[in-house]
């Protein structure tokens, strides 16, 4: 009988040591995702390009960092006035006008948060022909600048001229981040998953400078003198990127009114064929010098520093003629990799988004919405044998100094995608014209940020899991007790 007690004592204790074990091993196996709080953490980005500066303020959340796909962008500010390289002969401008836009950036974002805010400035094109110009006045600029962001309660982080190839590049990460092109997490493989290389997009960007075309060409690089190579989520992408400085589209313009005066030398009265009949525009010939695209001494110009009038004639196909005469296509000889200038560039592939100034002109002119390469042409044509008198009726609310250039525009992104780019009837529907992805704007900036603040990782992201505080305290409450209740009564069954 006393045996009896005693084993079953034992056999009791030994059942709660047991339960208490399988309890701290369902504890640790069995978990969930957690929720917390998220906190916000915000950045802001100055676009200074060369025709004029915006700024960008984003936002994530700092327990979803380095995840993708979850930053937004929560406040764009166009700066009034030029590019900051505009203000060279008086550099406290240059600072002065970005405040504006720092104060309704700052409103974004909560008073106990704006000094840990990251603040960048990045120069783009305007400002590399600056300092190709005069390296000081581009230097001044610069210290202007950075002396006013240092005035604001944010964490600034520095103001740089990007190189074009930077810029190329940051725009790539900015079009496949908020395409969520990098990566996905698989639910059912429970892991992160590269979707397939066809949907890994490139990116064409149109300044008033330069232009930019990246993306990832089929086959490894052979003699890739414009490539760049990143490791992103666990991933490596071998991208090629090039940028080609004066051929922004207020540069095109400026190089076109110039060409074009040079053919009819002592003439103060030039025909323009991008021009709408009835539109007349007169310019300095020494305003050609305020630029390095355009200040090279031309012998044609033999009135240097007279004024011109511009007499526009409304001709489509002369206007494209113009336009192409801007391309140096010769020095590519017959070879297929070259766009011009001599400028090595693989087969295009894959779909591109068109941003910037290729939306922007493509959208007044409606042909955003996937028409053919045909229809474009149809319509590009038409509208440049519109007369001025027609063009000011028909848009009023347009800016009257930008509406007689969409012509030129329009003929220009023709000749610069298919002629330079090379693509053809066919891979031009793989070209989308947009702007936004969401909220957020497609361009250099946020791939800027993302890269500085290291929100991409080259590694591939973690599932992260953890456990609910309250069913983790429970759980080693009742552990404790248990473990406490069966020592208990082991010990009790050797006295007895």
């Amino acid at each position: 009988m006393f045996g009896d007690k005693k084993h079953f004592s034992r056999a009791i204790a030994g059942a709660l040591v047991a339960l208490s074990i399988i309890a701290l091993v369902l504890n640790l196996v069995r978990v969930e995702d957690v929720t917390l709080p998220p906190t916000v953490k915000y950045g802001m980005v100055f676009d200074a390009g060369s025709s004029h500066t915006s700024l960008f303020v984003y936002e994530w959340d700092s327990d979803k960092e380095n995840s993708t796909g979850v930053v937004s962008q929560t406040l764009a500010c166009d700066v009034q006035g030029q590019g900051i390289s505009s203000y060279a002969s008086d550099p406290p401008k240059a600072g002065d006008s970005l405040r504006e836009c720092l104060e309704h950036g700052l409103e974004a974002v909560p008073s106990a948060e704006q000094r840990n805010v990251p603040a960048y400035l990045g120069a783009t094109a305007g400002m590399r022909l600056l300092r190709e110009q005069n390296s000081s006045a581009a230097a001044q600029v610069l210290a202007e600048v950075t002396k006013t962001m240092q005035e604001y309660p944010v964490a600034f982080k520095g103001a740089q001229i990007l190189t074009g190839e930077e810029e190329a590049a940051y725009g790539w990460i900015t079009t496949n981040y908020l395409l969520d092109s990098f990566t996905k997490y698989s639910p059912r493989a429970h892991t992160w998953l590269r979707p397939e290389a066809a949907n890994i997009l490139g990116a064409l960007d149109l300044g008033g400078a330069s232009t930019q075309i990246s993306f990832m060409p089929e086959g490894p690089g052979v003699n890739w003198n414009e490539s760049s190579t990143f490791t992103l989520y666990g991933f490596s992408y071998s991208i090629y990127t090039h940028s080609y400085l004066c051929y922004g589209q207020n540069e095109m313009l400026r190089r076109l009114a110039k060409e074009l005066i040079a053919e009819s030398p002592s003439s103060t009265r030039v025909a323009h064929p991008c021009y709408p009949k009835g539109y007349t525009e007169t310019i300095s010939l020494s305003s050609f010098r305020t630029s390095p695209c355009t200040e090279r001494s031309d012998p044609r110009l033999a009135l240097p520093d007279s004024n011109v009038t511009l007499e526009g004639r409304g001709d489509a196909s002369g206007c494209l003629a113009a336009v192409k005469k801007l391309f140096n296509f010769s020095a590519c000889g017959q070879r297929q990799d070259c766009t011009f200038d001599g400028v090595y560039q693989p087969p295009v592939r894959g779909q591109f988004i068109a941003f910037s100034a290729f939306y922007y002109n493509f959208k007044f002119l409606n042909l955003t919405k996937g028409q053919s390469l045909a229809t474009v042409r149809d319509i590009i044509q038409h509208f440049c044998t519109r007369s001025w008198e027609d063009l000011s009726a028909s848009y009023p609310r347009e800016n009257p100094a930008r509406l007689p250039k969409y012509c030129a525009n329009a003929n220009y992104i023709l000749t610069l995608l298919l002629d330079a780019y090379k693509f053809n009837e066919t891979s031009w529907n793989n070209i989308f014209f947009q702007m936004k992805a969401g909220s957020a704007d497609f361009g250099w900036t946020l791939g800027y940020m993302l890269n500085l603040t290291n929100m991409i990782p080259a590694e591939a992201p973690a599932w992260v899991k953890g456990q609910v505080p309250s069913l983790w305290a429970a759980a080693v409450t009742f552990i404790v007790l248990t473990l406490t209740l069966g020592l208990a009564a082991l010990l009790l069954s050797f006295w007895l």
